[in-house]
């Protein structure tokens, strides 16, 4: 491919048909450590592919529904493959995702693309999405027009300008702070009777006590599958 022929905006009617959208752009240059793509040629740029609020549940659950095997053991995981994989395709770039090796350092890319900032909950918080957003994979490309720069969402951090923190106040076993994020005794809670009733019911406590871009919540049942999806302590 001698360069793109199309901006990032053609891509979002493709991925909006599917419920997910371009998330940002990542730029590799010299002292970066691009990803490879199959040949081994380093890419020049990766867009973000992901979710902003509950948009993609709808198209998910009914080709899960579809499914003979209901989407396997990994489904969300499949599905997003199929989706991004099939764009991938179309416009010849190559797809990588977060759950594959080489793994690739999403999370740093996700916040160069965007400009956002870890809340303390260890979810990237968006200004506008709150903690209600995930990146599904990225598109490689081996040319990029440089005129096409990141353009990272500014403006004041969410977590930075939160007076009362609720996140910090509502988890019932105190398993984050500012000084970090217990897993363990969050592993434990959700194990436990009171978890199984609570946050595995209707999705973890301090995040839903979040207010930034609580219009964008998952939907119930996506919380709960999310949940499920869990590896708890036996």
């Amino acid at each position: 491919m001698s360069g793109p022929s199309f901006v990032v905006h053609s891509l979002e009617a493709r991925f909006a048909a599917h419920g997910l959208a371009p998330r940002g752009l990542v730029h590799f240059g010299g002292e970066d450590e691009a990803p490879m793509l199959a040949d081994g040629a380093p890419a020049k740029a990766a867009l973000l592919i992901g979710v902003m609020g509950g948009a993609m549940w709808p198209h998910f659950e009914r080709w899960r529904m579809a499914q003979a095997d209901h989407g396997g053991a990994d489904p969300l995981d499949r599905w997003s493959k199929l989706v991004i994989d099939q764009v991938a395709g179309e416009i010849e770039a190559e797809a990588c995702y977060p759950s594959d090796p080489p793994y690739q350092p999403f999370q740093r890319w996700a916040m160069r693309a965007e400009g956002l900032k870890a809340s303390p909950l260890g979810i990237l918080i968006h200004p506008q999405f709150g903690l209600w957003h995930s990146y599904r994979g990225a598109l490689l490309f081996r040319n990029w027009d440089e005129a096409q720069e990141e353009r990272p969402v500014t403006g004041p951090q969410p977590c930075e300008t939160c007076r009362d923190k609720p996140c910090l106040s509502t988890c019932p076993v105190g398993a984050i702070s500012l000084d970090g994020f217990e897993v363990a005794a969050c592993r434990a809670h959700l194990a436990s009777p009171e978890g199984q009733g609570g946050c595995m019911a209707s999705g973890c406590l301090a995040r839903n006590a979040c207010p930034v871009g609580d219009g964008h919540r998952y939907p119930d049942a996506q919380l709960k599958f999310h949940m499920r999806a869990l590896t708890l302590p036996g």
